[in-house]
């Protein structure tokens, strides 16, 4: 092992600004601020640059220096939006927003700290062996932040590989195996010298792997569903009413502005919809079924309950007694009792206030819930020969707990289907990023992902994890076109992804063995 390297006040100043800089880099490549789209190749470079920072040689505390500020400025640049919600919309004093982004950033950001330390600790001295450490340590950062504390796995290093040769590696692997390739690929890169050029073995590697990334860039592209779940075999493509009210944030929730528009606008646009199956978004409804002016649901079920049509609408729903939860009601002919999703993955602060934090919540003028959890693994509503899996909100953002509902394949979810409304973060890139997260959901099931919501980004994504069809961000308006679901038939139980497959048995055990055995 070559020893640690002592550096001067000025070359320590130049690593962390490099490491911050690369940061922001990341952030930009999950969705590129002009355009939205994922750069994938941005990823990688910019996960190079910290990479080439702490490379073998780095002192361990210098390493976890450069990893926090490099995954603090990264987490921050990404979802920088949360200081709209808290500002904005909740009155909290524009400095004390900002400071808690960036407290959220350094906390989160502390996990890719602690395994930085610790690949600086045990990096071996072989490249391969030396990158492949590296990505478990960094595996290892992910999962932890995607799961404890309840998880925030916004901005996860894979969603930028939604398209680009690594997606391909999306149906078995999920996001984080995803991240976890890339972060080789960034340290071999980081590690590669001019002189390996003139090496008949490092040729032969680039072939080999020029090949395997041209053989998945065509997959991804190609036209022939060779190895992709089949469609459903009974059922015609789905037709399909988008419905996104752009009911503005600091209103919706207003008795005297907000909430009448909604009750009408939504009302007015699900009965004259024509489509198979109408979705209307994260409480579309604002008001708990017994706030309502009497009738008002049950002219809703009476519609659909008589026709050819079904519908999915965010509600609340519960009492004082019981409990209150974040709601999608399912509606269609011939039903005994509506259908009811229960949101399980409740975001803290909004649907939830954690222990010790009541203080924080006290100081912001936003309307909170005290909600009760649903169970994972729902049953779907089944409509027109399909099974339909609603989540709400950023629930899609966490695919093993969507996986849970692949655990028998023979009633696995034909569709997905998000209801959400991110009205809270203005019209920024908070949409886009969401976006790509229900493209990596869609890629990693091979199943469309539907999406309706308030402001944006209302769209059908196909099995593929491409946008079809998608409605202009902060308008009024109504998405129409179809889908075809996936995988239909209990005759063949493997019409799942081989991640739908383990991710439904064993959550995200394998990746933490993976990472764990790799160091």
């Amino acid at each position: 092992m070559v020893p640690p390297q002592r550096l001067s006040g000025a070359a320590l100043a130049l690593q962390a600004f490099a490491a911050v800089a690369a940061g922001v880099a990341q952030a930009l490549s999950l969705a590129w601020p002009t355009t939205g789209q994922p750069q994938w190749w941005l990823q990688i470079l910019s996960l190079a640059v910290l990479a080439w920072l702490v490379r073998g040689t780095t002192p361990w505390r210098r390493a976890a220096g450069l990893g926090l500020a490099f995954a603090t400025a990264w987490l921050a640049a990404t979802f920088w939006w949360l200081f709209i919600s808290m500002h904005t919309y909740g009155g909290l004093a524009a400095p004390l927003a900002v400071a808690a982004v960036l407290g959220l950033a350094a906390f989160l950001g502390s996990y890719y700290a602690a395994a930085l330390a610790l690949f600086s600790r045990v990096a071996p001295v072989h490249r391969v062996f030396a990158a492949i450490v590296f990505a478990a340590a960094w595996l290892l950062a992910e999962l932890a932040r995607g799961t404890l504390w309840t998880g925030f796995p916004w901005g996860a290093v894979g969603y930028a590989h939604v398209q680009g040769p690594l997606s391909v590696l999306a149906r078995s692997v999920g996001v984080y195996g995803v991240g976890f390739v890339a972060a080789v690929v960034a340290m071999l890169l980081a590690q590669a010298r001019m002189g390996d050029l003139r090496s008949l073995r490092a040729w032969l590697l680039v072939a080999v792997g020029g090949l395997v990334l041209a053989g998945a860039g065509l997959q991804r592209h190609c036209a022939v569903d060779l190895c992709h779940t089949p469609a459903s075999p009974a059922a015609a493509p789905l037709t399909l009413a988008l419905l996104q009210g752009n009911i503005p944030q600091d209103e919706k929730f207003q008795p005297g502005s907000g909430v009448p528009l909604a009750l009408q606008w939504y009302s007015d646009a699900l009965q004259a919809a024509s489509a198979s199956l109408v979705v209307a978004p994260e409480t579309a409804i604002p008001l708990l079924p017994q706030q309502l002016i009497p009738g008002y649901l049950e002219g809703l079920t009476a519609h659909f309950g008589q026709g050819p049509q079904a519908a999915l609408v965010g509600i609340p729903l519960g009492d004082e007694e019981r409990g209150y939860t974040n709601s999608v009601l399912g509606m269609k002919p011939g039903q005994a009792a509506a259908y009811q999703y229960d949101k399980h993955h409740l975001v803290p602060f909004g649907e939830f206030v954690p222990p010790f934090f009541r203080w924080f919540t006290a100081m912001m003028n936003i309307p909170l819930g005290d909600f009760n959890r649903g169970a994972v693994g729902q049953p779907s509503f089944a409509w027109a020969g399909q099974r339909i899996a609603p989540n709400i909100c950023y629930e899609d953002l966490f695919g093993e707990e969507l996986g849970a509902r692949f655990a028998e394949p023979a009633s696995a979810p034909t569709l997905f289907v998000n209801l959400s409304n991110i009205g809270w973060f203005g019209n920024t890139v908070a949409i886009d990023q969401h976006l790509q997260i229900s493209r990596m959901r869609a890629l990693e099931f091979e199943r469309p992902m539907v999406r309706a919501t308030n402001t944006g980004a209302t769209a059908i994504i196909d099995h593929r994890g491409v946008v079809t069809h998608a409605l202009e961000r902060h308008t009024r308006g109504v998405l129409r076109g179809e889908v075809q679901g996936r995988g239909l038939g209990a005759q063949d139980g493997w019409n799942i992804t081989p991640y739908a497959w383990w991710v439904a048995r064993w959550g995200l055990l394998p990746l933490w063995a993976a990472g764990a055995c790799a160091l």
